[in-house]
């Protein structure tokens, strides 16, 4: 029996790669900056289960130097090492794309800083084919603080908020009950055909709920996204049989495609208790994806390195009951898709290498040469559940 599973920290990097200067990130560092803060404060970090699997030693190979509190030099139990995206840019698609196979060699469109953000033509179109009383926001902003700025307008008027980010991206919020869930996809569906001229990857619906100025986002966010522009391990995998399911945002990431079936949490720990019981229900030849989208969206973009941290330690907790649940077969890697320092200036994802953590009851630990793809890691995963190679990587193990 194979079954393989890839435990995404969104946005945890592991330090800049060589062309991060490109990128404006020369010098960011996700874990190293978020373990040197905590060791200023006087409370360094302990992640004892995720360093046992490499963690540190992975961060050394990217950066070069060891994360302040961290001491674990060797009886490491995980094959480790670290990844260096291919693609151009730093976005969401384009580094969950390349982990599966398809790295992005295009170039994606992108909404300036400048404010307004979004061309009067497109949201002039918009406003007309929707019936739209009008815009708050237009500009680059962290989702969760734009909300809380402009909820109370937007609850009195039934302007729609809209705001774009580093990504290739247009994001509309709105108010479930003044606003409608149902009415805001399809708000979200019309924009999403008004964009492709612009070659924008993705169009997030972001609903929320709350009153006078305290807003939460709930846990009914939806991406239209464009579709990747060839197979992926996700559809090889699905194509030999086998089931490929999408914890959180994956599913939208992937526009469905090669997805079999799809959980949603509201947080990580909802994520991480719908993994657990994946992972006892998950056949042979399958295919476990999650996204723990928390250290993005909620400290990485917010620039909160005390929540960043906390986040971990959280993971770090949990992770015990996950590796009790393995079985012999099983293949496992921890990693993310780019960085998103949260000591960084702005609020924008960073250039970073990905950590590439595998480990199961087969794994012999090792240090791994440093990866030039993300695309190494669906290599490898496809070689062990006896798929389809992809079109991109090379196996590691």
């Amino acid at each position: 029996m194979s079954r393989a599973f890839i435990l995404l920290l969104d946005s945890f990097g592991l330090g800049a790669t060589p062309d991060a200067d490109k990128y404006g990130d020369a010098g960011a560092n996700t874990f190293g900056h978020i373990a040197s803060w905590a060791a200023a404060e006087g409370k360094p970090m302990a992640l004892p289960n995720l360093e046992k699997l490499g963690l540190a030693a992975a961060a050394q190979l990217a950066c070069g130097q060891w994360a302040e509190g961290f001491a674990m030099r060797d009886g490491f139990t995980g094959a480790y090492g670290a990844a260096r995206e291919r693609s151009t840019g730093k976005d969401t698609q384009s580094g969950h794309w390349e982990i599966a196979g398809v790295p992005v060699t295009f170039d994606w469109g992108y909404f300036p800083r400048e404010t307004p953000s979004f061309p009067a033509e497109l949201t002039d179109k918009l406003q007309q084919q929707m019936n739209l009383v009008g815009y708050l926001g237009n500009c680059h902003a962290s989702g969760t603080e734009i909300i809380n700025r402009h909820g109370d307008e937007h609850v009195a008027t039934g302007k729609i908020i809209v705001y774009t980010s580093g990504d290739s991206v247009m994001q509309i919020a709105a108010h479930e009950e003044h606003f409608g869930l149902e009415r805001l996809y399809a708000v979200c569906e019309a924009a999403f055909e008004l964009v492709k001229p612009y070659n924008i990857g993705r169009v997030i619906a972001r609903p929320f709920l709350g009153e006078n100025g305290n807003y939460r986002r709930t846990s009914n966010r939806h991406d239209y996204a464009v579709a990747p522009p060839a197979k992926t391990l996700l559809d090889n995998v699905k194509d030999a049989g086998g089931e490929v399911i999408g914890l959180g945002k994956i599913s939208d990431i992937f526009a469905t495609q090669g997805i079999s079936r799809v959980v949603k949490g509201a947080d990580n720990m909802a994520l991480f208790d719908a993994l657990l019981k994946v992972t006892e229900e998950a056949g042979d030849k399958s295919l476990t994806f999650v996204n723990f989208v928390d250290f993005d969206q909620a400290f990485g973009h917010r620039r909160d390195i005390a929540g960043y941290s906390n986040a971990l330690h959280e993971m770090d907790r949990r992770l015990p009951e996950f590796m009790a649940r393995l079985k012999e077969g099983d293949l496992v890697v921890i990693t993310a898709d780019h960085g998103c320092d949260p000591s960084w200036p702005g609020s924008d994802h960073t250039r970073e290498h990905i950590p590439m953590i595998f480990f199961g009851p087969g794994v012999a630990p090792r240090a791994l040469p440093i990866s030039e793809t993300f695309s190494d890691i669906g290599a490898t995963l496809a070689r062990h559940l006896g798929v389809a190679p992809t079109l991109h990587g090379t196996a590691l193990l």
